[in-house]
């Protein structure tokens, strides 16, 4: 693209949110700012906002590159995003992130970057890499990187750890903002992690908590991804705190995204009645003044960042402009597929169906089985008495508890075995080399060589998402990292939604199984976890054992 696109004028119902005003007029745009705004009737019926902005979001989970993110966001609205790396940090370290920045620097779209702050997340798993203070500091030195990324270690931060006390110190040097990750964390321990300097949390699930962090001054962004849904539980708060609320997916799969992104939360929030320009608050305004974004708000001066609906109920994108460059319109990218490179840390071998059989010596025994639960990253944990055959634990298809496995791909080593329950596959296997935060390998299926011949695939591909029945198999590989494909954005969310279907063929009736299994080794998230060192407990970040008392 030319350094600037043509300068050109447009005219509409402009929605000034920083005057909580509309007013008709036009919009005179040269270099790629916003010149001048000159009120005047119209003819024309459109509105014009300020860009969508996703204040955190993991595009690794997206499977797709940043820059194929991008081609898919900006016909949904989406003009930048507040980017957390700390995905493909746990497989690449700081080359990882620098992967990021410059793949994102391929399209004209608003990237802006986070350096990782728990890299590896735990000391309880293998992770390809580290992210030391000294790397980032390194990060903090670029203009890209706007922010200490999630704190995903809270019992650091109340236990003035000292690499997480010095990660902090360097934000505060930067004069960098601080993210928060303290699912139900309250109270006198929510109010000592906040006055450390963390300004922001995601992981709320219940109104009460989110209120809780209110009241201590932190800020709360409300969830909707492909996993973790907390728009319902959450969106009542924007009426009264529409200064301290944004809006965020987290982690979104190619075919979530295909559908919508932030548009959709806003137009959902307008539905419920909640005013308009709290809404946009939320949706454009709050993230650019807490990071300090260099994206537009529609003022003299700004970059022309900015997005044309048709109206305010069905909310439907007619045209994106990011620095003054048309990049959608009409439901199509106008942002061109480009070839990226690919980069990768993947070093486990094939298994076999025996490395997966857990045995027995005893007649009978109880075992911690986990409960996963669609919508949320937390799971429960239950205690069930074991299906034993022939001195081997084995899964229990009709009271739906499979047998989940995690194979570490940085290096050979025996896979790690439990039970879950909720999946609900009635055969075969699934798997992926997503697997927050330190992406080893996840599988859980019916029998052990399902489960081998998925895991299979992956280790095969270097990294990809899997489904294996009796009659057929697939994989959607993922060669960037292990967890990105470089592949065209659309074909990819064609190619997972077929294995998503095909994973609620055999069974499941999660919303989205592949991603809902890449946080069953999410150790910071409670209650149960596996990783590939161990049965974790979540609550009391401890090892604990599949056969209990």
């Amino acid at each position: 693209m030319p350094a600037y696109p043509k300068d050109f004028k447009i005219s509409g119902k402009i929605v000034d949110v920083l005057q909580g005003q509309v007013i008709p007029g036009t919009l005179v745009v040269t270099n790629g700012k916003i010149a001048e705004i000159i009120p005047g009737e119209t003819d024309q019926q459109r509105y014009i906002l300020p860009g969508f902005i996703d204040a955190h979001v993991h595009i690794e989970s997206s499977m797709l590159v940043p820059a194929e993110f991008a081609r898919l966001a900006v016909v949904h609205g989406t003009v930048a995003t507040v980017s957390d790396p700390h995905e493909i940090g746990n497989v690449m370290g700081l080359a990882g992130v620098e992967y990021m920045l410059r793949n994102g620097d391929k399209v004209p779209f608003k990237f802006y970057f986070g350096a990782p702050s728990c890299v590896p997340a735990t000391p309880f798993e293998t992770a390809g890499a580290e992210i030391t203070p000294e790397d980032i500091e390194e990060l903090f030195q670029r203009s890209e990187i706007k922010y200490l990324a999630e704190m995903m270690n809270w019992p650091g931060v109340l236990n003035l750890d000292p690499l997480v006390t010095q990660k902090i110190t360097l934000a505060r040097k930067f004069g960098k903002q601080v993210d928060g990750h303290a699912p139900g964390l309250r109270g006198e321990q929510a109010s000592e992690y906040i006055s450390a300097g963390i300004t922001t949390d995601h992981e709320c699930f219940t109104r009460e908590e989110a209120l809780d962090k209110l009241a201590y001054g932190m800020k709360i962004l409300i969830r909707e991804g492909s996993a973790a849904r907390n728009f319902e539980a959450l969106i009542d708060l924007l009426p009264d705190y529409p200064d301290h609320i944004m809006f965020c997916s987290d982690d979104k799969h190619p075919d979530n995204l295909v559908e919508g992104h932030i548009n959709l939360l806003v137009k959902r929030a307008l539905a419920k009645g909640i005013d308009l320009f709290k809404v946009l608050k939320a949706a454009c305004v709050n993230p650019v003044q807490h990071y300090d974004l260099e994206v537009g708000l529609l003022q003299p001066g700004d970059p022309a960042d900015f997005i044309l609906i048709d109206n305010l109920a069905d909310l439907n994108v007619l045209q994106t402009y990011i620095d003054g460059f048309l990049v959608a319109e009409n439901g199509r990218t106008l942002l061109p597929f480009t070839p990226s490179e690919v980069i990768n840390n993947f070093k486990a071998t094939p298994q076999t169906a025996a490395a997966f059989k857990i045995l027995i010596s005893e007649q009978t025994a109880f075992i911690q089985v986990m409960e996963a639960y669609d919508g949320q990253l937390i799971t429960g944990s239950t205690r069930v008495a074991a299906n034993i055959q022939n001195g081997e634990i084995v899964p229990d298809i009709e009271n739906d508890i499979l047998k989940l496995a995690v194979v570490n791909r940085y290096q050979d080593s025996k896979p790690t075995v439990a039970f879950i329950r909720n999946f609900g596959l009635k055969e075969g296997a699934i798997a992926s080399s997503v697997g927050h935060d330190s992406h080893n390998i996840l599988a859980v299926g019916v029998d052990d060589e399902s489960i081998c011949r998925a895991v299979n695939l992956i280790v095969q591909a270097k990294g990809g998402i899997a489904t294996v029945s009796p009659r057929t198999e697939k994989i959607l590989p993922l060669p960037v990292a292990g967890i990105m494909s470089p592949a065209d954005g659309y074909e990819v969310a064609r190619s997972y939604a077929d294995l998503d279907q095909m994973a609620k063929l055999m069974g499941s009736n999660l919303a989205s199984p592949f991603m809902t299994l890449s946080f069953m080794a999410l150790l910071v998230i409670p209650a149960l976890k596996l990783s590939d060192q161990g049965l974790f407990n979540g609550e009391s970040f401890t090892f604990t054992s599949l056969v209990i008392d």
